[in-house]
């Protein structure tokens, strides 16, 4: 596996790959890898020719008060688990080469980005598909990888990259989880005992959505409103919000539907983490919401 940090040795190796005709694999990451992270590199690893995993804690996408300065960081660990995972390219660049002195231009989708975590986290989907925009220019992907734990994230990106004729698939993975249900983030490693304990609560909501789905429910508030219990019964637990919405619009719905987005957003101790479920028709036209433990 190789490191690269210059912007223009990464694209020199990427216009070397399309030229022998190789097809590109791309997954954006900031970095702090578990296994959410590795399964997409091994689904890109097994799609394509060459595999670029980008590592980049992206400043564009933290606000001032958030928790850029002490987001976990351990490069040698990353590239280890990086490298056996598959990667050919390990593409690190630092601050500078993605955003030099007097740079000015960024790319936002109108409305999406203002929804759901863009409400409580203004300008961070602008972060977001800036970063992402100047990666698939500088990597020039045929694929990019992305999990659906960040489900609003990789729509809004899919969302650019239909609306900017950008030429690269956007791949969506199930969410990876602890085996008590927790979706695996690199901001769980903020999380003490205790609170590790209480963040289970997140998917007990969810698995509770589910079922009442599952049962026939159609009403959004009847499901926001367990979502709501369930998260309220432990106290550690600060609800910022409980959704049940179009992936379209990110609008909330006035009636359950095929492929909507039930989700949850928190805060627990000094972490904000975030997690959802998609609900879907099974072949007897029961709706439920699908189950991405893996």
């Amino acid at each position: 596996m190789r490191v690269l940090k210059n912007v223009n040795e990464m694209r020199a190796e990427a216009a070397r790959l399309r030229n022998a005709g190789k097809t590109i694999g791309l997954v954006p990451t900031m970095g702090y890898f578990h296994e959410g992270h590795l399964s997409l590199m091994r689904a890109a690893r097994a799609a394509n020719d060459a595999v670029v995993t980008t590592l980049f804690v992206n400043p564009a996408q933290f606000a001032p008060a958030e928790d850029f300065d002490r987001y976990p960081r351990d490069f040698d660990r990353d590239q280890k688990l990086a490298e056996q995972a598959g990667v050919d390219i390990l593409f690190r660049p630092d601050r500078g080469a993605m955003y030099p002195t007097a740079y000015r231009t960024y790319v936002q989708v109108e409305e999406l980005g203002a929804k759901l975590c863009g409400a409580s986290r203004p300008g961070f989907f602008r972060g977001v598909t800036t970063v992402c925009c100047k990666l698939f220019n500088i990597c020039r992907p045929h694929r990019a990888y992305f999990g659906l734990k960040d489900a609003q994230q990789a729509f809004i990106i899919a969302k650019m990259v239909k609306d900017l004729d950008m030429d690269v698939e956007i791949v969506k993975l199930p969410t990876v989880r602890e085996q008590d249900g927790l979706a695996m983030s690199s901001r769980n490693a903020y999380l003490g005992a205790a609170d590790r304990k209480s963040a289970a609560a997140l998917f007990e909501a969810l698995s509770a959505a589910r079922t009442l789905i599952a049962s026939g429910t159609k009403d959004p508030a009847q499901i926001k409103a367990k979502l709501r219990s369930v998260l309220d019964s432990e106290p550690r637990v600060e609800i910022d919000y409980v959704s049940v919405a179009d992936t379209e619009s990110f609008e909330e719905v006035a009636e359950i539907a095929e492929g909507n987005l039930v989700a949850v957003a928190v805060n627990l101790g000094g972490a904000r983490l975030i997690d959802n479920i998609i609900v879907e028709t099974d072949r007897s036209g029961t709706r439920a919401a699908r189950d991405e433990r893996t």
